[in-house]
């Protein structure tokens, strides 16, 4: 053995034990010669090359989908923190929560100043999945001033048919949360608030094309202040996880970052969804039991805003109940004002009597009555604002976040008083008044800003959003102990849904939707993250393209909802109403009667979802399918369309065609021959049954 090989191993003996810090611009080339070329970790599906400068390439199924580039990094100063020399590699085998897997170390140095730690897990479960544990030890004799740091960045090798994007954020300008990528194409998406009362959101970017995507996401149990970015590149699409929260790293202390992973897969975004659901169900936080109540057809009475009356409510419950809606739900106006949440007198003079009769009155027609209510929220003026100011969340300026819709301000969920108010007030409205439901409403539910009242001690400014599921689950849990066929909507309006505030919620909406589309990808999004069979409701169908579009919360295997007025239209509306107004005419009566009457029958949300067969950016028409009691209910969708459709999924044996909406026979199909000619505007529906068991 030489002794520069000697001396070159002594110096990497030294950088490995963290202590000093070691110049490397006397030592540099021995250094580097003397570390390893590299390490690759693989599970077979997905392969992660990493070359001596911790520079990284990413393999799916054998094939690189990467450029190389270094995915982790530690910023200092708004810069990468140098060069990573790697300089060990470890291989286990792992048993845990997520079941068994092999976990690869993979330790590496910055000039002896910072050690970087990767434990990358492969799990059995998962293939294509790996799980990341990155950290950084201060290993110089100075502070570290960290201001950032990215985990699994990559960029995602471009296609000829281009890409598409699933983002996890929340906007003020309500965009759609899966869009085509395009020139120029940049999105940070923040997981904290991206406006004073839009944030949170689920932590998963994914970025596909049309053989291959990605996905990087965290799988803390509680939110965090990260963001997910996507962008353009040169012949690629970059996307990871970054954090920009600055800390003051003393020798020998070691920065963890959040728990993540990484995922290549085949299709849209469904399948790293399904999967991030699955891994966070196996660490604690999965969607609660659902009650058969939650798949009941809604009429809601916002047909009427604000200044509805007893009478128009009372009129409508009848013409409801005939066309089969099962909820019947009292929306904003029937307080005083946001926070006091005191009965309106004008509509309640008596108080509690009139609310508990008002609530009888729904269940002798047959209905079950849900009660609007936007938690967290209070008005200015308010007595609760008078008497219990300390209950407002507080910026770092002192200053209050607006709730913009209400003009009103958040309370803050992680203060207890906050959380024992709330769950006072749902213990009235669900035994005292008798409501069989909550509808929670407002943007700002989604999440909400760190929070720096003095009065609430907390330990950290972050306690307020990390614990906005914990005020989620108070209110679930006092709902369902009042009545457990409780039904429990959360609608954060036009927010990206936040997944951790899911498993408080038993009933889901598109959550004002701005188009058709937005209610079919917010479904399929759904259908992923609370499981195939999730009770997800298309929202008013007055909110659809032409404001009848059941065909596209049907084919998805969503509830009917809508707000329709009878027998006229209130005479006062806030806003222009649309061409026709909400009024139930003879014509929409049967064909609401009609949608509701095959929902009814099928019952296709309690059916699976099967998310993995159709790409929702690439498959044309757009398409969904689920699967019931052995019959396949195929959905497509397009403004106008003829040619072939591909009927994917088919078992074995023949199978009956029909559509579904019309009920006409449109031939048979097997395996072999899935494909069918058709021609179609909006919609078109199939229903496959297996020969031999009649059509279904």
């Amino acid at each position: 053995m030489s002794s520069s090989t000697v001396t070159r191993r002594s110096m990497l003996a030294r950088l490995m034990m963290g202590g000093a810090a070691v110049t490397l611009p006397d030592w540099g080339n021995a250094i580097w010669a003397a570390a390893p070329a590299g390490v690759r970790l693989t599970d077979g599906t997905l392969t992660i090359d990493y070359d001596r400068a911790m520079r990284a390439q990413l393999s799916f199924g054998g094939k690189a989908i990467t450029s190389r580039g270094a995915p982790e990094a530690l910023f200092v100063g708004g810069r990468p923190l140098g060069t990573f020399l790697l300089l060990d590699h470890a291989e286990i085998p792992v048993a845990g929560v997520h079941g068994r897997g092999r976990q690869h170390r993979v330790r590496a140095t910055a000039g002896g100043q910072v050690e970087q730690t990767i434990a990358v897990t492969f799990l059995d479960a998962y293939p294509g999945l790996a799980l990341y544990e990155v950290s950084y030890r201060n290993t110089g004799s100075a502070p570290l001033a960290v201001s950032g740091w990215r985990v699994a960045t990559h960029d995602l090798l471009a296609h000829r048919d281009g890409a598409w994007t699933f983002a996890g954020a929340s906007y003020p300008d309500r965009r759609d949360w899966i869009q085509k990528v395009g020139p120029g194409f940049d999105q940070r998406n923040f997981m904290g608030m991206n406006a004073s009362d839009y944030g949170g959101g689920t932590p998963v970017a994914v970025v596909w094309r049309r053989d291959v995507g990605l996905a990087v996401g965290h799988i803390e149990t509680s939110p965090r202040q990260v963001a997910l970015p996507v962008a353009v590149q040169p012949a690629a699409t970059r996307l990871g996880l970054t954090g920009d929260e600055t800390a003051l790293l003393a020798p020998g202390a070691t920065l963890t970052l959040p728990f993540s992973f990484l995922m290549a897969h085949e299709g849209d975004h469904f399948r790293s969804l399904d999967a991030y659901r699955r891994l966070m169900a196996e660490r604690g936080v999965a969607a609660p039991s659902i009650p058969a109540s939650s798949y009941g057809p809604i009429w809601c009475a916002w047909g009427y805003e604000r200044n509805f009356t007893l009478d128009q409510v009372y009129g409508t419950l009848p013409k409801a109940k005939a066309l089969g809606f099962e909820w019947a739900v009292l929306d904003d106006g029937w307080q005083t004002a946001e926070g006091d949440w005191k009965l309106n007198p004008a509509k309640f003079p008596r108080g509690d009597k009139d609310m508990r009769a008002f609530t009888d009155r729904i269940k002798a027609d047959g209905m079950r009555p849900r009660l609007w209510l936007a938690p967290l929220a209070v008005d200015p003026g308010t007595d609760l604002l008078r008497d219990h100011g300390d209950m407002l969340l507080l910026d770092r300026n002192g200053s209050a976040q607006n709730v913009s819709f209400w003009n009103a301000f958040t309370l803050c969920p992680a203060y207890r008083p906050t959380v024992d108010y709330f769950r006072a007030l749902v213990r009235r409205i669900m035994v005292d008044w008798g409501y069989d439901g909550l509808k929670l409403d407002g943007q700002h539910l989604n999440g909400v800003a760190p929070c720096y009242n003095p009065a609430h001690r907390h330990e950290r400014p972050e306690e307020s959003s990390e614990k906005l599921q914990d005020f989620w689950k108070a209110i679930h849990d006092e709902a369902i102990a009042a009545n457990p066929q409780a039904v429990v909507e959360l609608c954060p309006c036009g927010d990206s849904f936040a997944f951790h505030n899911l498993p408080a919620t038993n009933n889901t909406p598109a959550s004002d939707p701005l188009s058709s589309w937005q209610i079919r990808l917010k479904g399929k999004t759904f259908k992923a993250l609370m499981g195939p069979s999730a009770p997800y409701a298309g929202d008013h169908v007055e909110l659809s393209d032409g404001g009848d579009d059941f065909a596209s919360t049907y084919g998805i295997g969503a509830i009917p909802s809508t707000k329709f007025t009878w027998p006229k239209d209130t005479p006062r509306p806030m806003e222009k109403l649309p061409s026709g107004g909400f009024v139930l005419t003879p014509a929409k009566e049967a064909l609401w009667g009609k949608w509701v009457a095959l929902y009814r029958e099928h019952m296709l949300p309690k059916g699976l979802y099967l998310g993995g067969l159709y790409d929702i950016g690439f498959d044309k028409p757009e398409a969904h399918a689920i699967e019931k009691d052995g019959v396949l209910h195929y959905a497509f969708y397009a403004d106008r369309w003829s040619g072939a459709i591909a009927l994917r999924g088919l078992g074995e044996g023949d199978y009956t065609l029909v559509d579904g909406f019309s009920g006409k026979p449109l031939g048979t199909a097997s395996r072999s021959r899935s494909t069918i000619q058709a021609a179609f505007d909006r919609f078109l529906l199939v229903r496959a049954t297996p020969a031999g068991r009649g059509v279904a």
